[in-house]
């Protein structure tokens, strides 16, 4: 074969060699293990610039170790390398022995001079457009300078033909390199987001739950979140996870009651190609995808009994099967489950396994319905009319002492998500700086009028007034107690009525008064209230 035929045959081979991969170090060690049977040479590398500190380094070699190819660095103008790529043309050195600007870096040339069968460096450079953005060189045995020519000639065409594997490898680096930077960023986002000073509520209630969180978000415990829809379950399970040390590792969410049995079970534990009809690949499950993470399993009274028993499985050994596998695969996962249902009564009712009850239930956090916290209520709604606002280009800030006066009863069925999508409604309806009745929903309007319907016609300050004029009857008081006992009287009178309203259920007066109960238990103790 002659150097026009061979040359020929090794461009067409490199051609199929860039045409099979995008992968830039391994595309040019193919090329170059060519090369080196090809042309017998010895060592290569293929050199771009650093744009972090503007200096040629070493992206991949042949016959190079790992060590020598982190020496081989050159500023620009510097060495062969260097002054290759500031002038844009090639060097061919039959003797680097006898050249003064060959460094030798890597430490891998014979620089002896005299030497009978010197070694020889080609240096091409690497064009992207007009610009010069690295260079490829390679040593050999010197043989005749006709050889080392055509050596070259072939090299430059070789450079060519990689360029476009370089700007494509350089383009995915960027993405890359920006993706990273956005999920750094996303991820620093939900940390701040779901710090535990982010998570709404002053009340009694919710700072036992807040101070319950921080105790268990550094654990590896089991938690079961129990709480009425739209209470925010699962934004406490996501503060758990990004305040522990799992934080860095996913977050998988799983709607228990969103599948069917057959669909959840190979939605949380994979499944084998063929395992069933339209299972036509391998696939993970949401337990492996959460290894090292946190798993959150919501409405997780809804699972089907076969899948409790497998639920039970995982967390008791931490292992599971595929379906329609027979191996077994092993997951470090946290697991966070939440329910509106009352497991105790699915228990009882035979439902839900009690073995499982007590798996999920290490620690339980009961989130208050939004109508025994009200005192939350001004927070959240500032909350939501900043995040809309914001959102829909408005400012919606004012709010009148009745609309505040209805959102305070007004009963929230369906808890803080209801307050806030009527929040939300309000603000897109909005073209004033003012929340007004007419722009909450429905629901809440007619409450406002039923309630409005409801008052007595005698005034506020004449009611007042009567039952502290009934309390100084009752009491003895003095200057500079009045004010105390008489509110305290009032509390007590109010109290009572309402226990005995309700059938002595504190939980119910609570509720129908507005207030906590742990707030109602307090004063109940506090002022003696006899039913």
């Amino acid at each position: 074969m002659d150097r026009l035929e061979q040359e020929l045959n090794i461009i067409e081979q490199i051609s199929q060699i860039l045409g099979g991969g995008l992968e830039l170090s391994q595309v040019f060690q193919r090329a170059m293990s060519l090369l080196e049977q090809e042309l017998s040479i010895e060592r290569a590398a293929l050199t771009l610039i650093d744009p972090t500190t503007s200096q040629l380094y070493i992206v991949a070699s042949v016959g190079l170790t790992g060590e020598e190819q982190s020496r081989g660095r050159y500023d620009i103008g510097e060495g062969v390398s260097g002054q290759v790529l500031e002038t844009g043309k090639s060097e061919v050195i039959p003797d680097v022995a006898e050249h003064k600007d060959f460094l030798n870096r890597t430490q891998t040339a014979d620089t002896q001079p005299g030497a009978t069968n010197p070694h020889s460096y080609i240096c091409v450079p690497v064009f992207d457009g007009a610009n010069a953005v690295g260079t490829i060189g390679v040593l050999k045995r010197f043989t005749d300078e006709a050889t080392l020519n055509a050596d070259a000639r072939l090299l430059k065409i070789f450079a060519g033909l990689i360029a476009q594997t370089i700007r494509i490898h350089q383009q995915i680096r960027l993405e890359r390199d920006h993706w990273l930077e956005e999920r750094q960023q996303l991820t620093d986002d939900l940390r701040k987001r779901y710090t535990f000073d982010n998570i709404i509520g002053s009340s009694p209630a919710m700072l036992d739950v807040l101070g319950t969180i921080a105790q268990v978000a550094t654990s590896r415990a089991t938690c079961l979140i129990l709480g009425e829809t739209g209470c925010g379950k699962e934004l406490i399970a996501k503060a758990i996870h990004y305040n522990s040390p799992r934080k860095d590792k996913p977050l998988i969410r799983v709607n228990c009651g969103a599948l069917s049995p057959q669909l959840l079970e190979s939605e949380l534990f994979g499944h084998m190609k063929g395992a069933f009809t339209g299972a036509l690949r391998d696939k993970i499950g949401r337990f492996e995808a959460a290894d090292g993470g946190t798993i959150f399993l919501d409405e997780v009274g809804t699972l089907d009994p076969q899948l409790q028993v497998k639920l039970l499985r995982v967390l008791q050994e931490r292992e599971f099967e595929r379906v329609g596998d027979h191996r077994t695969v092993r997951v470090d996962c946290r697991v966070i489950a939440a329910t509106n249902l009352n497991l105790e009564n699915e228990v009882r009712a035979g439902t839900f396994r009690e073995d499982l009850y007590y798996r999920l239930n290490v620690v339980t956090i009961h989130l208050p319905p939004l109508r025994s916290r009200r005192e939350d209520i001004p927070s959240l709604i500032d909350h939501f009319l900043q995040r809309y606002n914001k959102e829909n280009a408005r400012n919606v800030h004012k709010i009148s002492r009745d609309v505040m006066t209805t959102l305070l009863r007004y009963p929230w069925p369906g808890n803080v998500r209801e307050l806030e999508n009527a929040i939300e409604r309000a603000v897109v309806l909005s073209n004033s700086e003012e929340l007004t009745l007419e722009l909450l929903p429905l629901q809440v309007r007619l409450f406002a009028e039923q309630t409005r319907g409801e008052v007595a016609d005698e005034s506020i300050e004449a009611i007042c007034g009567k039952l502290a004029e009934h309390a100084v009857k009752q009491l003895q008081v003095y200057d500079g107690q009045v004010y105390e006992m008489v509110v305290g009287e009032v509390e007590k009178h109010l109290i009572r009525e309402s226990l005995n309203y309700c059938g002595g259920v504190k939980l119910r007066a609570a509720d129908f008064l507005g207030i906590n109960r742990n707030t109602l238990n307090k004063k109940v103790k506090d002022l003696k209230v006899l039913g």
